[in-house]
């Protein structure tokens, strides 16, 4: 599995600089010809050398030559520092919204493989480090010219200069992949520790409240740094490695130089060789080790690979797929204000996942369902299968006969709208956190009508025109926000997930006539904890350790002691009738 993560990631590096805009073909050309222009310096030196020696006639050509060379070499530098700049910003931006894209296309799956804050540190930080990738290949492959170059040059000058150069190449290629190796490992767990302190970071956040009343912000803050010590461990061994690494080259360079120069000094004696071709022996023997200068790019593909591999595994999630089937349009018995026949209706079928397994269950259409049970009994994932938020591991769900999976995306959240406990509004202003794209204002404000939410949002400063973030929302407001959403949304079917937890029971009874009386003849599918909810639904469906105990109309299920327990309180039980009333 890990050897997979890493090719995903290696391939994820190569494709960064595939698609990096032309930012890394400017770079290699900005690197080629800088290099290319080393390579000619030292000839055009050495040639400049020889003709002063020997006061032969246009040596000031070969000077201005020498200028030239040089004007070439700053102007390759400078468009290399502004090339490598963009290619690093080019590719992150691309990664970062290939990464943002994808999570959406998992869904809520990504946030159950990966907590809130690792998500934001791979589709942020790591995307970052990944996007240098470019900068980091393009920089050590540009040094392999005046390498090969030099080696060329050497061969023409004397083939014996050649192999002494080759053997210290061979040596200082080893030092840089092993370099390679250790930096791509240990820059891994540094950013999986930085990945683990945001997590923390993340929860400390939600919990801030909390924190505060309980008075334990010293204790939450050494929580959240206790890892520090280990990320600073990692950090100690990135730099003992770039140490290691960068003594070992040190070395080599200098040992590698003396050996071309004494082995040219000889053949310099023997009459094999002139000054001028000595000299330049030596600034090609220097050229040839500039390898060992490629440390630092090396670091940057090593840390580039360990991000990428990061954030591969976002990428290797699966999507949600959809078809391309639409629903059958259906139409109300004429003369009548009645639900189309089939218009919501939802299927269970053989439906089997961890927590829940339904054999068969049919939500009417046109129904008030309410499913209750015990914590932990699979109210949300039943409620999140209706709404295709989660797909089963073995069964199929169908809204009006069709199977969701085969449904297109867009007919399949036309036709379902789906309210939360703890809502997220989406949206630049309050209008458009209820609309998300609906038509007309005229359904934003009835579904804010219908969600008891039209009233508080209209004193707003600027009514459904009032920027979010300005804003402030209590837990009930912002829930029937949500809830207005949900019915903006939905044309068929309704899935409520506690969405009325937070509610005073006078709006939560509003809210609730309002969803009995529904005049689009919806089917709605109400996870439920009050007994009032229950009583006032047509069926109750009531489950148990994953499993339906009771698909029946409310009163007929209050029969069983088993049902009653699980309105516990005697609030609820010891003066219930059962249909939400009190018997004093």
């Amino acid at each position: 599995m890990k050897e997979t993560v890493v090719r995903a990631g290696d391939r994820l590096v190569m494709d960064a600089v595939r698609r990096s805009g032309p930012w890394p073909a400017v770079l290699a050309v900005a690197a080629i010809g800088g290099a290319a222009a080393e390579l000619a310096l030292p000839y055009v030196v050495g040639r400049t050398v020889d003709g002063f020696v020997s006061a032969r006639p246009g040596t000031a050509s070969w000077l201005a030559a020498c200028a030239v060379i040089v004007a070439g070499i700053m102007l390759c530098e400078s468009a290399g520092v502004w090339a490598r700049g963009a290619s690093s910003a080019y590719a992150a931006a691309r990664l970062r919204l290939s990464v943002l894209r994808h999570v959406l296309g998992v869904g809520p799956a990504a946030t159950r493989r990966f907590p809130e804050g690792e998500l934001v540190t791979r589709a942020g930080l790591n995307a970052e480090e990944a996007g240098r990738a470019p900068e980091a290949v393009t920089g050590a492959l540009a040094l392999l010219v005046p390498t090969l170059g030099a080696l060329a040059a050497l061969t023409l000058i004397d083939p014996v200069l050649t192999a002494t150069l080759v053997a210290g190449i061979a040596l200082i290629l080893f030092v840089l992949r092993a370099f390679l190796r250790a930096t791509t490992t240990i820059a891994g767990g540094y950013q999986e520790v930085q990945g683990e302190i945001a997590v923390r970071l993340v929860d400390a956040l939600g919990g801030a409240r909390t924190i505060a009343a309980a008075g334990t912000a010293d204790r939450e803050t050494r929580r959240v740094l206790a890892p520090m010590d280990r990320l600073r461990a990692h950090g100690m061994e990135l730099w003992r490695a770039n140490a290691s690494a960068g003594v070992q080259a040190g070395l080599i360079v200098p040992l590698v130089e003396v050996a071309v120069l004494a082995v040219g000094g000889l053949r310099l004696a023997a009459g094999e060789l002139t000054i001028g071709e000595l000299y330049a022996a030596a600034r090609y023997a220097v050229l040839g080790a500039a390898l060992s200068t490629s440390l630092g790019y090396i670091g940057g593909l090593a840390r580039a690979r360990a991000a990428a591999e990061r954030v591969a595994e976002i990428l290797g999630l699966p999507t949600t797929r959809y078809g391309t089937r639409l629903l059958p349009a259906t139409h109300p018995p004429a003369g009548t204000s009645a639900a189309p026949a089939g218009r919501g209706t939802v299927d269970f079928r053989g439906v089997t996942m961890p927590g829940l397994a339904v054999d068969e269950l049919v939500i009417p259409a046109g129904s008030v369902t309410a499913v209750v049970g015990r914590s932990g009994s699979g109210k949300s994932l039943l409620a999140a299968l209706a709404a295709r938020l989660a797909d089963p591991a073995g069964g199929t769900v169908l809204l009006d006969g069709v199977p969701l999976p085969e449904l297109d995306r867009a007919e399949l959240r036309r036709a379902i709208g789906y309210a939360f406990e703890r809502p997220v509004l989406v949206g630049d202003t309050v209008g458009a956190a209820i609309g998300l794209g609906a038509d007309g204002q005229g359904v934003v404000a009835a579904a804010a009508t219908a969600a008891c939410a039209d009233g508080f949002i209209r004193r707003l400063p600027g009514g459904y025109a009032t920027p979010m973030a300005d804003t402030p929302l209590s837990g009930g407001e912002r829930q029937r926000i949500g809830l207005a959403r949900a019915f903006a949304q939905g044309e068929r079917l309704l899935v409520l997930d506690d969405a009325t937890s937070s509610l005073d029971t006078v709006t939560e009874r509003q809210v609730g006539t309002a969803l009995t009386a529904d005049p689009r003849g919806r089917t709605r599918l109400i996870v439920a904890h009050r007994l009032t909810t229950a009583s006032r639904a047509d069926r109750v469906v009531w489950l148990e350790d994953g499993r339906v105990l009771g698909h029946a109309p409310h009163h007929e299920l209050w029969a069983d002691p088993r049902y009653r327990a699980v309105f516990q309180g005697p609030q609820e039980l010891g003066g219930s009738d059962g249909r939400g009333g009190d018997l004093s």
